[in-house]
């Protein structure tokens, strides 16, 4: 498709974030023509606020999700496979607190964890010994035993980007900054009014994919008042950034007094993420803030296994998200299911709406998305993406430090850092990066620390990225790096870009 109107498409996506895009893939992938907006940028809200893991979900274990748990645990396999650029694996320490959860059920848990579904790419879980291992010497005294499990850390931004260039290589039409402000039945199909940066576009689609997220009832209700079989519970979800609190690779999970349990990862480099809370959240998804009870929470947590204490003056950064939850009969948000719901209308014309979801089933979720659409738009191609790389992903043996070495012989002059974050960010598409750059220089000016025009340059032409937090915050973290720089080189250089056609 040209980045002229279309008069009409199969499929009309709504939302860009994870599972939006992950619908756009699939479907491009099956030979429909594909329209996905985003009212912002994609992964502006829920889908750039998680925590980065990609993981079955051990605490789900105690609420009897069996099912949710090892599908999560098959995506898991699958997404490494499909993206080991942006994807590590990462060793989880869980200090044993006897009060808590005794340790025959911890052990028990960390069994099916390890045995619902196949698993190829990451060792098994472990008791440890505190006292001796390198993940207890950050800790309190009291913690002496603790369990060692594998789970996967990625960037999440970063993943919901792929999946809207593999649509739109596959012939999707990918409209950031456009908001659909009316959805109409008409003829068979859906009529829908866009509105973007270039103003706005009439497009009509024989069907419409409502993937918005916490906005997902109300396009819905919008859209056909009345039919909404799926209710969503809004909770938020909040996390601290701080300097780095530990120096070897473990991560380590905590738990609480209430049963919640808190994560301590380590951060691109010299950080580390805290989080996350859960708790009801009313008002609009698009303005959510930690609260100052949130980091209060999280910090006396943290403080109660590190003999290192924390507070809030030692917050470098923080950010929240609105997760939208499947409704249910619980009064605690930590114990609301995980799990997603399709919901599809056939009459006036078929609408799918997604109600809930995480990170991790996002293929599986597209999937099952599109397999609900195939027989109103009359789809015969099968399935896909199960065994499909994401771009970038194509790396030698599926082995990241094997690409690294390849990289340091061909582009010596690049700096390790440098070097290092590009094999991260972009995997094989380091050459659309780079192009014929055979010195440090021809990557242009130094916009700001670490960051060359040139690179600029190709998240703006390809990666949809158009304003500073864009590519500072979504296409990378950056910002942390930045923080108290002044940012006017890179925003001059955007708004002169935008002068110009692509």
């Amino acid at each position: 498709m040209s980045d002229g109107a279309p008069a009409s498409c199969d499929l009309l996506i709504i939302g860009g974030g994870v599972n939006g895009c992950g619908i756009a893939r699939d479907a491009a992938g099956r030979g429909l023509a594909v329209i996905l907006c985003e009212q912002d940028d994609l992964a502006a809200h829920t889908s750039s606020a998680s925590t980065g893991l990609i993981h079955g979900g051990l605490r789900y274990l105690e609420e009897f999700h069996f099912a949710l748990v090892r599908k999560a645990l098959e995506e898991r396999e699958r997404l490494l496979a499909a993206a080991p650029h942006i994807m590590r694996p990462l060793r989880f320490v869980m200090p044993h607190a006897a009060h808590l959860r005794p340790a025959w059920m911890i052990r028990a848990g960390l069994f099916l964890y390890d045995h619902l579904a196949r698993r190829h790419r990451l060792p098994a879980s472990a008791s440890i010994d505190l006292r001796t291992h390198v993940a207890g010497a950050p800790l309190q005294a009291p913690y002496r035993r603790g369990f060692v499990y594998s789970d996967v850390q990625v960037d999440d931004a970063r993943l919901v980007v792929l999946n809207a260039l593999d649509a739109q290589m596959r012939g999707a039409l990918i409209l950031t900054r456009t908001r659909c402000e009316q959805l109409r039945a008409r003829e068979g199909g859906w009529w829908a009014l866009l509105r973007g940066p270039a103003g706005p576009r009439e497009v009509w689609a024989r069907a419409v994919a409502n993937a918005t997220g916490p906005w997902a009832s109300a396009v819905l209700a919008a859209a056909l008042p009345g039919r909404a079989q799926h209710h969503l519970r809004l909770v938020q979800g909040s996390h601290i950034v701080v300097p780095r609190l530990f120096t070897h690779r473990f991560a380590y999970v905590f738990q609480n007094e209430d049963r919640r349990i808190v994560f301590a990862i380590p951060y691109h480099q010299d950080f580390t993420l805290i989080g996350t809370t859960d708790v009801d959240f009313h008002g609009d998804p698009a303005a959510v803030h930690i609260s100052a009870d949130e980091t209060s929470y999280l910090c006396a947590l943290i403080n109660r296994y590190f003999r290192r204490p924390i507070g809030a003056a030692d917050i470098l950064w923080s950010y929240s998200g609105v997760r939208p939850l499947l409704e249910d009969e619980s009064s605690d948000p930590t114990r609301v299911t995980r799990d997603y719901a399709l919901e599809l209308e056939r009459q006036p014309a078929p609408l799918l709406s997604v109600f809930g979801g995480k990170i991790t089933t996002h293929r599986r979720l597209a999937e099952d998305a599109i397999g609900l659409l195939a027989e109103p738009l009359g789809l015969h191609a099968p399935r896909w993406t199960a065994a499909a790389t994401l771009p970038g992903g194509e790396l030698p043996h599926g082995s990241l430090a094997v690409f690294q070495r390849l990289l340091a012989r061909r582009y010596p002059w690049l700096p390790a850092s440098l070097r290092r974050r590009y094999a991260h960010a972009y995997g094989a598409r380091i050459e659309r990066l780079l192009g014929d750059a055979a010195a440090l220089t021809d990557l242009g000016p130094e916009l700001l620390p670490q960051l060359y025009e040139r690179e600029v340059e190709y998240l703006y032409r390809e990666e949809f990225a158009r304003t500073a937090a864009d590519i500072l915050w979504r296409r990378s973290k950056l910002g942390l790096h930045l923080l108290g720089v002044d940012l006017s080189p890179l925003e001059r250089w955007l708004a002169g870009r935008a002068a110009r056609p692509l």
